[in-house]
């Protein structure tokens, strides 16, 4: 993020990656919404793929240019921004690998944001990661907002998930700065207990006690805007089925994860818990990766 960004402001520069399909409306939609909120812009760009829209199929199959191809997908991406009331700018890139250039092109225009969509599998009608938004979680440095749901309001219940590693922090930091005056609830799982029946049940209540204990210990040594408030829930169980469950009972419009890691390296955790936990969040999702 921009300088601005990690302190006390919202972000400014809100980078919206497209393919110019219909799913990614979504995408555009919430860019739109949180562009106005923080009175930010946004550069909405598009990495050029012959076959995704019938127009360029049919420039390419009667001998167009890569430059003929490039203004049909200009014209496209302006079409779908048209409504759009936040300064926006928009660019077509070349490219093989898309997540490589989006990530180029953040860095270039100095996003403090990126917003994107996840990919939908006509065979299942479910809407999937997709290669290209699994790569941005890998190796983008800014902030990564993956959206699923329909911008039909703002943001209210807003979850933090957390499994109290040093990254925690970032995203609770995260959340409490980009939505100011909501409530936050920080989302613990911790694993049962493995030993006989009565020793179990004992380690159980133990362990649930430290967990209550670590999550409060978590928010009070975490900076935060005096008026942040903050509520804690512990739940036993393995935290991809258990999170998942809680957003669908709650009606839970974001989670956030906060990821101790470093762009380009595949940590533990953004290999398999935080990985799955974006493919089968059934909400939008922000990662965050701490300072």
């Amino acid at each position: 993020m921009t300088e601005s960004a990690q302190g006390t402001s919202v972000p400014k520069r809100l980078l919206l990656a497209t393919d110019l399909s219909a799913r990614c409306d979504r995408a555009l939609d919430r860019a739109a919404q949180l562009a106005e909120v923080w009175q930010a812009e946004i550069v909405a760009v598009n990495v050029l793929d012959l076959g995704s829209t019938p127009d360029q199929i049919l420039a390419w199959a009667s001998g167009a240019t890569e430059q003929d191809l490039r203004q049909i997908a200009l014209k496209e991406l302006r079409r779908n921004t048209a409504g759009v009331s936040a300064p926006i700018s928009l660019r077509v890139e070349r490219g093989d690998d898309a997540a490589e250039v989006i990530c180029k092109v953040a860095g270039e225009v100095g996003a403090d944001l990126l917003v994107s969509s996840v990919a939908r599998n006509e065979v299942l009608g479910r809407f999937l990661l997709g290669s290209t938004v699994e790569q941005l979680a890998r190796s983008v440095a800014q902030p990564l907002l993956v959206v699923r749901q329909r911008a039909r309001q703002p943001y209210r219940r807003i979850v933090v998930a957390t499994d109290l590693s040093p990254g925690a922090h970032g995203g609770l930091q995260a959340a409490a700065r980009l939505f100011p005056g909501q409530a936050l609830q920080l989302y613990h799982a911790h694993e049962a207990p493995l030993a006989g029946l009565s020793d179990r049940l004992d380690a159980a209540k133990s362990a649930s006690v430290a967990a209550q204990q670590a999550c409060e210990a978590l928010v009070g040594q975490t900076p935060l805007p005096p008026d942040t408030e903050v509520h804690i829930q512990c739940e036993r169980g393995a935290v991809t089925a258990t999170l998942p469950a809680f957003v669908r009972q709650h009606d839970v419009d974001l989670v956030v994860l906060g990821i101790d890691a470093a762009p380009g390296l595949v940590s533990t955790l953004l290999g398999s818990t935080a990985l799955r936990l974006l493919q089968w969040l059934p909400c939008d999702v922000l990662l965050v990766r701490s300072a």
